[in-house]
């Protein structure tokens, strides 16, 4: 299969007091290339975690994961990862941290130069090249972060909250260039968000994970991230179906949470 084929994937953390807490169960999904899926779940669920065994940053205690038939057992150049806050380096300016990766491969320089000049001017910060990260606003490092995952060329990009920390106007434009890098890519691009809205509008598959254990509780085929593309994101909003899809998985989630608290009261 071309994709992402995750088999019965399951992560048990081992506690000092010989206890453990099981973080995922018998994870099983296949991730066609170049499809955009959006992860919801309550916290703890273990979506984070998930992401992390995709990159190749923990490996699970069952089950597998192989990219185009080749097995993740550690992180590489195919699979990019996007964080919630940028993980930019700080001592580079903006040209610089988009040029890491195609430097750290030996890139010839006028070659590396074109595909950073290429990507800022896609992201919307050719005239910010030579800034320092930290003059950036919020939404202006998430570009240069998404800029410095797409100068490796990964077929697989990886989303953990990305959009999380910005203010709603920001957000929403960010959300549009997401969706817009997907389809002019085609990458596949696997996105983890608290927001239900953000999830609707960024997944052609929505999946909803179920609490810990993690495991897939229940997944959405939706329209709305094709019909984004290029679009007003806030019309998308008004779309047949769009409110009651919204509604159905907020209530979802709403019981998850209230299964978890009583969970802990019982506890206590």
């Amino acid at each position: 299969m071309k994709g992402l084929c995750i088999s019965d994937v399951s992560m048990r953390f081992e506690l000092a007091n010989n206890s453990h807490v099981q973080a995922l169960l018998d994870i099983n999904l296949e991730i066609q290339s170049g499809e955009i899926v959006s992860v919801l779940g309550p916290s703890g669920c273990g979506k984070t975690t998930l992401l992390n065994i995709l990159a190749g940053f923990l490996a699970p205690t069952a089950g597998s994961v192989e990219l185009n038939g080749v097995a993740v057992t550690g992180p590489a150049s195919e699979r990019g990862m996007v964080f919630q806050q940028g993980a930019l380096f700080e001592w580079m300016n903006v040209h610089q941290n988009v040029a890491f990766g195609p430097n750290m491969k030996g890139m010839d320089k006028s070659e590396r130069n074109d595909i950073v000049d290429h990507l800022l001017e896609t992201v919307g910060l050719q005239d910010f090249k030579e800034k320092a990260v930290y003059e950036l606003s919020g939404g202006m490092q998430q570009r240069v972060a998404l800029a410095r995952c797409l100068a490796n060329d990964p077929e697989v990009i990886l989303m953990d909250e990305p959009l999380g920390a910005l203010d709603a106007l920001t957000r929403e434009k960010m959300q549009g260039l997401v969706l817009r890098l997907w389809k002019e890519t085609g990458k596949t691009i696997i996105l983890i968000t608290h927001s239900v809205e953000e999830a609707l509008l960024l997944g052609e598959r929505l999946l909803v994970m179920a609490p810990r254990p993690g495991r897939v509780h229940k997944e959405y085929r939706l329209p709305f991230a094709e019909m984004g593309v290029g679009a007003d994101l806030r019309e998308i909003k008004k779309i047949d179906g769009y409110s009651q899809t919204r509604e159905e998985i907020l209530s979802m989630i709403w019981d998850m949470e209230e299964e978890i608290m009583g969970r802990k009261e019982n506890v206590s």
